[in-house]
């Protein structure tokens, strides 16, 4: 695509969001790089099929994930402004629950939404191992071993509706897929969507997970799988679940499970199997259902029963894939006004339950770090995430290779390491406290 020598004349249908400030009310910020665009603006432009419209913005969101919308509430909470693209029609509120721990907890209080999800789920007590036959090898108290530990179960829906109901309405805009990226020769980013409409963004934060176009246009290898797969679900019990605020893990060999309460009436399980492949995609919940009880149906009675009790819309299995972002090798988290949040930058298998604590970490460093540089330029933009990948990078990689390796100990099928791992290794090695020292992660409030 080569840049036009003549300008185009812009008159696009689609609203332009405020920048708001602090107390939620409308209007643009005048700062100096951050100038407020008419509606109708004549700019230097790419030449796009079909002559469609461009519109030009100044921070653009790939992905309405947690990531793209914790990243749009840190920055809307300093008054910044953003769009953010969704592919879908509606906020993907598939899929199950996700297990925060303090760490993600602090963030969600930073951004002022942690209150309003506390009343919804259960906080965890602790932490119980059993083997498959069903004998109890160890067992934990979280609050025994750090008392600022917070642990809950929740829901993805819940969560994202709460983060999207923060924002100013029209942010979010979908059905909105990214087609293509390029440079422009000033530095701002042109996204070409595929409707036929375009974008030219000053940033864009790429939140668009593990298949992120964003991060392969960056020069990203696409994730590895890591050699198993998971099934997860949600049972629902109408007149209330039986559990104690426990997470229940069950080891076998080359297989093991878990569930965790999520509400009164929800629990959340999950079932992870060695493969050498990840295997056909399938979106049958009667057979997905199948697999899974095939795999655990004689380990103990609750998990074949909360399988039975799972609605078909919750039932998925995905291979579980990681990228390890080695020095030197890998692509920075940023290329000129281009960053990488989440998933879309170091997608982790979820050994240590850390993908999505990761991700609310990121965006408010990303916030921190672009809030002071905002008002100074261009120039400084770039290095504000530069900053932000050279400070995330020593946090976010160790865990990827922790998680990866803790998931490759736990996915052990020789008979002898199994039984050293549940006589031995779990009932008197491990300790929870260095088990749980990752989750030890200040956040303050981004501040402007």
């Amino acid at each position: 695509m080569t840049m036009a020598t003549s300008h185009m004349h812009l008159n696009s249908p689609m609203p332009r969001p405020f920048l708001h400030n602090s107390q939620g009310r409308g209007g643009f910020l005048q700062r100096p790089w951050f100038r407020a665009q008419p509606r109708t603006k004549t700019i230097r432009t790419f030449i796009i099929k079909a002559s469609a419209d461009v519109r030009k913005e100044d921070i653009v969101i790939v992905g309405a994930g947690i990531a793209g919308l914790a990243t749009a509430v840190s920055l809307h909470r300093l008054g910044i402004g953003s769009v953010v693209l969704e592919q879908a029609e509606s906020l993907r509120t598939s899929g199950t629950s996700l297990t925060l721990f303090k760490n993600g907890w602090r963030v969600l209080d930073s951004i002022g939404v942690a209150d309003s999800l506390r009343g919804q789920f259960l906080e965890i007590e602790g932490m119980a191992v059993n083997s498959e036959d069903g004998r109890v090898l160890r067992s934990f108290i979280f609050k025994d071993e750090d008392q600022t530990q917070e642990v809950r179960a929740v829901e993805r829906r819940i969560l994202l509706e709460t983060l999207a109901n923060e924002l100013p309405p029209d942010t979010v805009r979908f059905s909105s897929k990214l087609a293509n990226i390029n440079s422009s020769q000033n530095g701002e980013t042109l996204l070409e969507l595929t409707d036929g409409t375009g974008l030219l963004a000053k940033i864009v934060i790429g939140c668009d997970g593990i298949r992120s176009p964003i991060a392969k246009w960056m020069g990203f290898s696409e994730p590895k799988y890591v050699g198993h797969c998971a099934f997860r679900g949600l049972g629902f019990y109408p007149d209330g679940q039986p559990f104690a605020a426990n997470v229940n893990y069950i080891y076998g060999r080359g297989l093991r499970a878990g569930y965790v309460p999520v509400s009164p009436t929800k629990v959340y399980w999950f079932i992870c199997y060695n493969s050498p492949s990840p295997g056909p995609k399938i979106t049958d919940p009667v057979l997905l259902r199948k697999q899974a009880k095939e795999l655990v149906k004689n380990w103990p009675e609750e998990l074949i029963r909360l399988i039975d009790l799972s609605p078909d819309e919750t039932i998925s299995k995905t291979p579980l894939v990681d990228r390890w972002l080695w020095p030197g090798l890998s692509p920075p988290a940023s290329a000129g006004k281009v960053v990488l949040v989440g998933d879309a930058w170091h997608p982790m298998t979820p050994n240590l339950g850390q993908g999505a604590c990761c991700a609310l970490e990121d965006s408010v460093i990303l916030t921190r770090k672009l809030a002071g540089a905002i008002k100074s330029g261009a120039a400084s933009v770039e290095a504000a995430l530069r900053a932000y990948g050279e400070e995330r990078w020593p946090r976010v990689f160790p865990l990827t290779i922790r998680a990866n390796l803790v998931g490759s100990l736990l996915q052990w099928d020789n008979q002898l390491v199994c039984s050293v791992r549940n006589n031995i290794v779990v009932p008197k090695l491990v300790r929870l406290g260095p088990v749980l020292e990752h989750t030890n992660f200040e956040c303050e409030p981004p501040k402007a």
